[in-house]
């Protein structure tokens, strides 16, 4: 079984004495050409669009259980494994990573704290050679206990425990930037970009627990209630969920689809 005991949130300083261990995969969801200039050593490589599967118009839905095992199969990942990803862009494909194994049951997993930007520029090694997976047998568990859907949301609209987070920008938000058949947000919801959640005086680390837990305070955001996350894909919302997560919030959840599922439907309320 899995003898490591890493954080939710994993610093580089910690993941660079950790590397070449047993039992550690680090996956790599950078651009191709950005893995091919520069990762971390030992890093495989994973395409984004291996882990989404879309019915347009609604992108970023949930790839079958069997096309999950059979990528992360390919990948070396099975229940001995512990996954650290990494992306370059702030954690959202990476936190989706960590959010897709989640609902496929595999726990043993976490998001390197402000990813290749602060590996890279706080001088750990970086490698250039591509590392080929070493396949492994892994089996799905599917949960639901982290996926929401649209009509899991519309049935608790009116539940008074129910949050749900948008970490769009204020334009899509509001309605002003529309990217679906419809504008504007699920009735109830708050607004917090999840680029709020990053500290660029810190190569993008998430901020400090303090300052978070103050703004999803301000915000009503409570854990005691029963946070939903969504985005336009669950792209974005994806590292809205592991910050929750990394906060100790019990009962989150992610929207797949999210706004583009909800804002392409006829039946779905929105304001």
């Amino acid at each position: 079984m899995n003898a490591l005991d890493l954080p939710l949130i994993v610093e580089p300083a910690t993941l660079e004495g950790l590397l070449g261990t047993p039992h550690l995969l680090i996956v790599d969801m950078t651009k191709p050409a950005t893995y091919a200039q520069l990762h971390i050593p030992g890093a495989v490589f994973l395409d984004y669009g291996q882990i989404i599967a879309m019915r347009k118009p609604v992108m970023g839905l949930l790839p079958t259980p069997a096309q999950l095992e059979k990528c992360f199969s390919d990948l070396g990942i099975d229940e001995s494994v512990h996954v650290v990803a990494y992306d370059d862009e702030g954690g959202g494909k990476a936190g989706r990573l960590l959010w897709t194994l989640e609902a496929m049951g595999h726990p043993h997993c976490s998001l390197l704290n402000g990813g290749l930007h602060a590996w890279a520029n706080e001088g750990h090694p970086v490698e250039q050679t591509p590392n080929t997976p070493n396949p492994k047998p892994f089996t799905a568990h599917p949960s639901n206990v982290p996926v929401a859907d649209a009509e899991y949301i519309m049935q608790h609209l009116e539940t008074k425990t129910l949050a749900l987070l948008d970490a769009r920008t204020p334009d899509e938000y509001n309605g002003n930037k529309r990217y679906a058949e419809r504008g504007g947000h699920i009735p109830g919801a708050v607004n917090m970009d999840w680029m709020l959640a990053l500290d660029r005086q810190r190569n993008l680390r998430l901020k400090d627990a303090a300052e978070l837990e103050q703004m999803l305070n301000t915000l009503g955001i409570t854990k005691e209630q029963q946070v939903v996350t969504y985005c336009h894909t669950h792209h974005r919302s994806s590292l809205t969920y592991v910050m929750l997560k990394s906060l100790g919030f019990p009962n989150i959840k992610g929207y797949p689809g999210s706004w583009s599922d909800w804002g392409n439907r006829q039946d779905t309320p929105i304001t």
